[in-house]
Order: structure tokens, then sequence, then C-alpha cells
């Protein structure tokens, strides 16, 4: 147990990275002069290093060891942290926020590789997969608390440094529980790896400039372009590698490809509560950073708990009817949300759809991550956990720009709404149009991964590997 809590702790960590500065957004634009649409840029640049070189980052837990890589990883997002702290302008903080994102990438994947090994298929890895699941969805949400703590009692700096104790805890206490992994041969795919990466920023930065000056802006139009460019380059590098960054056989299991479709569409639209919902309670009702923070505790208490739920009950009822309750209830609670406006209270616009999305979340969350890896050959377990943690960073960064772009192209038409007069009712109403619309595209992201669960996942889990995981990497003592 204490090898788990040394694992989640890093998941945790860099989880929560994501999200703990979407509460200190405000006060990162005020201090850095931050446009409103290039502030997201503060949580993409994280997103991307972080799904971009997470495949990598697996494979190199696969070639040199996982623990000696899993403790660089930590090491680098530490080092990443205490830069972003001290940052003086937005290009400072936004370099040491991808920096994050590499380290990140390094000790996530080996850290769920390293689950894998630990516990056995079946009932033990199950409930080490249901914390697992629960530190990894609820991380987010926790971030806002903790941001909002922070943000209200020190400054947005600290939403960084706190990384910094953790850190250098982790990288003392994972040499005592976790075991070193034996090294197997190979070589990294570097290529495929900057491919990869480079053609998601394309398309992301693509969407972003779009948001900030229209679909026809020529620089829009050229990272669109490059970005589709440099995606058909790595899917043609990916066939031809003899080790590839992503085998293609990964894809192959019906239920593990719609696994990881299913995880990209779910965190593409949930992703936009964690960015858009703290900047409309500080800026349209008022909530100072603590305030809002609190304000979205309920859902992570709610996700926590149908996460402990979810894990006992699994073995009775199957994988299929908690993911197919899940999404359900998560595209209810999204379309709850997009129904938000001007005058949305707390209590009959936030507080009900944010429970429901997360009770949704927690079994999604569980079975998908399952469901991508079981089943998987030993040779394969570090690619297989990497591309369960890359559809959920790449997810993220896609959507949120999607949503970005909504929330941008929304607010310019309300900006002329001749109806509205007082320049503070304007930007409450501005705000709002553009969040409403973001979450009615996140509710339909939500709904494709509905209908994905429905149609394409079969009942019978997939067939059990020949030779255990579990064999692959000795308990630690």
């Amino acid at each position: 147990m204490l090898a788990l809590a040394v694992i989640v702790t890093c998941q945790l960590m860099v989880v929560l990275d994501a999200t703990v500065v979407n509460i200190a957004l405000p006060g990162i634009q005020h201090s850095l002069h931050f446009s409103a649409t290039s502030l997201s840029w503060v949580v993409n640049a994280y997103a991307l290093t972080f799904g971009g070189l997470m495949l990598l980052g697996g494979r190199a837990g696969d070639i040199l060891g996982r623990r000696r890589v899993f403790m660089f990883g930590i090491g680098l997002f530490t080092a990443a942290s205490l830069l972003g702290g001290f940052a003086t302008s937005a290009a400072w903080l936004l370099i040491a926020r991808a920096i994050q994102g590499v380290g990140g990438a390094i000790a996530s994947p080996t850290a769920l590789a390293l689950i894998t090994g630990n516990f056995a298929e079946g009932r033990e890895r199950t409930r080490a997969m249901g914390v697992y699941a629960a530190v990894s969805a609820g991380g987010g949400s926790l971030g806002l608390v903790l941001g909002g703590m922070l943000t209200d009692w020190a400054s947005w700096r600290w939403v960084l440094f706190i990384n910094v104790p953790i850190g250098l805890g982790l990288i003392a206490l994972t040499p005592r529980f976790l075991a070193e992994t034996e090294r197997r041969p190979g070589h990294f795919d570097v290529l495929g790896a900057a491919t990869s990466t480079a053609g998601i920023a394309a398309v992301v930065y693509g969407f972003i400039r779009a948001a900030s000056d229209g679909w026809s802006n020529s620089l829009a139009i050229g990272a669109f372009v490059a970005g589709v460019v440099l995606l058909a380059g790595f899917f043609a590098i990916e066939t031809r590698a003899t080790q590839p960054i992503v085998p293609l056989r990964l894809f192959s299991d019906r239920n593990r490809a719609t696994a990881y479709a299913a995880r990209l569409f779910l965190v593409a639209g949930v992703f936009g509560m964690f960015f858009f919902l703290p900047q409309f309670l500080q800026d349209v009702l008022g909530f100072s950073p603590l305030t809002a923070g609190l304000a979205l505790l309920p859902m992570t208490g709610a996700l926590f708990v149908t996460a402990q739920v979810v894990a006992r009950v699994l073995p009775r009822t199957g994988q299929k009817p908690l993911m197919v309750g899940g999404a359900a209830l998560a595209t209810a609670g999204l379309a709850w949300l997009s129904q938000i406006s001007a005058t949305s209270g707390y209590v009959d616009a936030i507080l009900g759809p944010t429970i429901l999305v997360a009770i949704g979340m927690a079994p999604l969350f569980v079975t998908l991550t399952l469901a991508a890896l079981a089943g998987v050959a030993p040779r394969d377990a570090g690619a297989a956990a990497g591309m369960v943690n890359v559809m959920q960073q790449v997810g993220g960064a896609l959507g949120l720009s999607v949503l970005v772009t909504v929330f941008g192209t929304a607010s310019r038409h309300a900006a002329h709404d001749p109806a509205v007069r007082s320049a503070t009712a304007q930007a409450h109403h501005i705000m709002a149009a553009g969040v409403s619309s973001a979450f009615t595209v996140a509710a339909i992201s939500a709904a494709i991964v509905l209908a994905l669960v429905t149609l394409a996942i079969r009942s019978k889990p997939a067939a059990r590997p020949a030779t255990p995981i579990r064999q692959e990497v000795e308990p630690a003592a």
C-alpha cells in the first residue's frame, strides 16, 4: 500500500497541476498581461507537452528502468515548478509550464505501468485502479480548491511553489518503496514523438488564433495545414518504425481502441468546466478565488465517493453498464451547464450539474482505464499506460482549444447585443454567452462518448495475456 501511495501521490501532483492554475488565471492574466484568448496557453502549454511526450516517457521507462525514469520525471517537474513560480513575463511562465509537462510526461505513464506491474489483473488491480482513477479524475477538481486557497492566502505563484516540497518528498521515498524494473533493449522513436507533439500543438494554435482573429486569419489556416501535414507524417513514421512510439497493435482490440477514443472525447468535453467555471464564479458571481474553489468542492467529493463505489460494484455489474450510465449522466450534466446565463445563481446553475457530471465521470474513468489495459502484453505495458494519459491530455488540450474558439465567437456576438447597456451587465452577458455556448459543444462531445460506449464496447472483457503483467515487476519490499 505504501508503494501505491507513492505512485498515486505523483499522479495527483501532475494531474492537479493541469487545473490548479485555473483558479489563479484572473490573477495571472493581470500580473503577466495575458489576453483573454492567449490565457488558455497557461493550461495548454502544460497539456500539450504532457500529452505529446507521454508515449516517449512510457517507452523510456521500459528501456531505462521505470523507477529511474519515474524519479527523473518528478525531478524535472519539480524544478520547472520552481522556475514558473518566479516568472516575471508571460513567455517565462509558458516555458516553465511546458517543461512541467515534459516532467509529467516522463513520470505519469511510468506510474501507471508500475501499478499494472505490482497488482494482478482482477479484483486486486481493480481496487488499485479505482484509487488511481479517482486521483486522476478528482485531482483536477481538487486543484481548483487548492489553487483558490493558495491564491487567496498568498499569491498565484504558490500554485507552482507548492509542488517543490511534494516533489522532493517523492524523490526521497521512491527508492524505499518501489523496486527498479529490468531494462528492455530498444530505442526511442524521437521523430514520432516530435511530429505528433508539433502536429497537435499546431492544431491547437490554429483554434486559439481563430478564436481571437477569426477563421479567415492566415496564421490560423497555416497552423491547421501544418498540423495536418505533421500528423500525417507521424502516422507514416509509425507504420514503418521497427519500435514505434505508438504500437498500432494496441488498437487491434476493439474494446481498447474504443476506450481510448471515448476517453479523448470525454476529457475534451469536461475539461472546459475546470477552465470556464472558475472564471464565471469570480467574474460574474463575484466569488473570491478561495470561495470559487470551495464552490467546486462538492464535485470533487461526489467524484471520489462514486469512484470507490464503482470499484466495489464493478465485479458484479461488469464494465459496460457503468460506462453507459456514466456517459449518460455526464452528458446530462453538461447539457444542464449549457443553460447558464448572466442571471444564473450558484445553486441552480452550477452545483447540481457539476455533481451530476462528477457522478458520471467516476465510472467512466475507472472502466475506460481498465478496458484500455486489459489483456495488454508485458512488452506493451508502458505504451498502453502511456496512451491512457495521452488521450486524457491531448483530449484536454484539443477540447479546450475548440471550446475557447466557441467561447470567443459567442462572446463577440454577445458584445453587440443592444439590450445590454451598463458596462458591468455587458461584461457579465458576454462571459455567460461564451460559457453557455462552450458547454453546448461540451455536451455534444459527451454524447459522442455515450454513443461509443453503447455501440462499440463489447460486454465480454478482452482476453488476458498468456504471461501476467504482474510478473514483469517484483513487488517492492
